[in-house]
This record gives C-alpha cells, structure tokens and sequence, in this order.
C-alpha cells in the first residue's frame, strides 16, 4: 500500500508518514517540524532583484497556497524550493534539506506538477506513467496511481486525445507516482474550464486527505479560498499578506455590493423591499421600471 493511501489517527500538531518500504511498515512520527521553511529568501536576476526577503513555513499534511498575480514571483520560488533555480541569499529546507544541495534520495520524496509538461501524444496514459515510475527508486503501482486521479477509463488512451482536463490530471499522477511526501502542484487549473477545475479541486483535497503535503501556486483567489488550509498573497516578491482565507478576508476589510432591477410586475415581500446588510457586505435591490 502506498504511504498516500494510509490512514492513521495523530495527536494535535503531529504528522505521520506511514512507509511501506521500511521493514515491518514502520510508522515515523515527525511531530511539528515544517515540512518547508523559508527565511530571507532572495533572488535577483542581474541588477534587478525578483524576491526580496520573503519568510514563511508549510506545516505537514496541509495545502499550502502561495497566491499571486503573474510576474509576482511565484514559479521562481517554487523553483528554488524544488532545487532546479538557485538564490542569492537566505535560507530553504524542504524536507529537512537545503535543495540547493539534495541528492537523488531527496528527489524521490518530492512530487512536481509544472505549470505546462509537454508529453508524447502518441504514448498511452499507462505507457507514459509507466516511463515515469521507472525514474523512482520506489514508485507506486502504476494503475493505482492513474486510478487516484480518476484516469482508469482513459488508461489505455493516447495522451493526444485526452481533454485538457484530462492531461491536468495525468501531469498530477506524475508527480505522484514516486510517492512524495510533498506535492508542488504549479498553478494546477489553468487554462482548465470551471467543471475540469472543480474535479481537480476535489482531486487535491482527496490527496491531502490521504495526508499528503501540497504546495499550492495559483493566481485565482477563488481557488486558493476553496482548497488552502493557509495563504500566502506575494506581490512583487514581496508577502504582502499571510493567514487563512477568514483571517486574510477579514484583515482586508472588504465588503460585497450586488446590486439587481427585479423585473416590471413581480412583487418583493416587505424584508427584500429595502437594503439588507450583512457581515460580507451589502444587497441593494432596486424596483423595476413602471
């Protein structure tokens, strides 16, 4: 059984890894160290420098999301955090590990999903993941991983004939199929419509059920409120706002509008006649003409 498909009881503030590799499936307790920790983190491309100091904390078992406008910094800073770009100053441990200096064995207990992943279109979905297991030292079972992801009609399928959705969800069983204990899914929706979105949102709180760890970037507010246990808003490589979607919701102090005509003849009881306030903000309704 792979360690994503475990179920184990924890005390507060405890992580478990349930690893069936070990001798006599031993369970590892991790208790509350972060899984990633950033501190100071600075990159400069040149002269000009792109992230300017940022700090923060991912905690086992939680969907992390690190939310921004495009050109905000976001895929640089996962980048570092997955070893493949390196930074000027600061520090980074993913895993308990400085990437810029991990080794195969750290690699294998990291999952990737870039934000686009260019596959053979005439290989099959069993025939891609199938590639993709063998670079693992101990990947999960093929068809198991292809069913976590809901693919196991499409299975024997051409990857060029799948739908984008589709193809969405073959880039995450990539980068599960060597079993990581932290997932880095990089802006997983987009592109995706609001349906193939939605089943993908389902999909990544299915895997942090299974206790996974998720790295989330995105640019959609939405998504990030739907799916992050945490937030992180960066803005110009800076964190311009850290909490809960509540907390952060709050913090900004913004409130809603909607305003409506109802239609000519359609009569509105006394309690929706007037303006009705409410803690997320305001409805206005406004009478027809006559």
């Amino acid at each position: 059984m792979p360690r994503w498909q475990s179920q184990t009881s924890l005390s507060p503030g405890e992580a478990c890894t349930f690893d069936s590799r070990l001798p006599g499936c031993a369970i590892t307790i991790a208790g509350v160290a972060p899984v990633v920790e950033v501190e100071g983190l600075r990159k400069s491309y040149g002269e000009v420098e792109r992230i300017h100091g940022i700090s923060f904390e991912v905690e086992a078992g939680e969907i992390f999301g690190f939310l921004g406008t495009n050109g905000a910094g976001k895929t640089t800073t996962i980048e570092i955090l997955e070893g493949y770009r390196p930074r000027n100053s600061g520090q980074v441990s993913v895993l308990g590990t400085d990437p810029a200096w991990a080794d195969r064995m750290w690699r294998n207990r990291i999952g990737l999903v870039l934000q686009e992943c260019e596959l053979d279109p005439a290989h099959t979905v069993r025939e891609t993941v199938s590639m993709f297991a063998r670079y693992f030292q101990y990947p999960t079972a093929v068809v198991t991983t292809i069913g976590a992801v809901g693919l196991t009609e499409k299975i024997d399928d051409r990857v060029g004939h799948l739908s984008g959705g589709q193809k969405r969800r073959l880039d995450v069983a990539l980068g599960l199929i060597g079993d990581p204990e932290v997932l880095f899914l990089d802006e997983p929706t987009t592109g995706l419509d609001p349906a193939a979105r939605r089943e993908m949102w389902t999909m990544v709180e299915g895997l942090r059920d299974a206790g996974k760890t998720i790295f989330l970037t995105t640019h959609y507010m939405d998504e990030a409120q739907h799916l992050a246990d945490r937030i992180i808003i960066l803005a110009a490589g800076e964190v311009a706002a850290q909490g809960t979607a509540d907390e952060l919701s709050r913090s900004l102090g913004n409130r809603t509008a909607i305003t409506f005509t109802h239609p000519k003849g359609v009569a509105l009881g006394a309690r929706h006649s007037r303006r009705t306030r409410g803690a997320a903000g305001a409805l206005r309704v406004r009478p027809g003409a006559a």
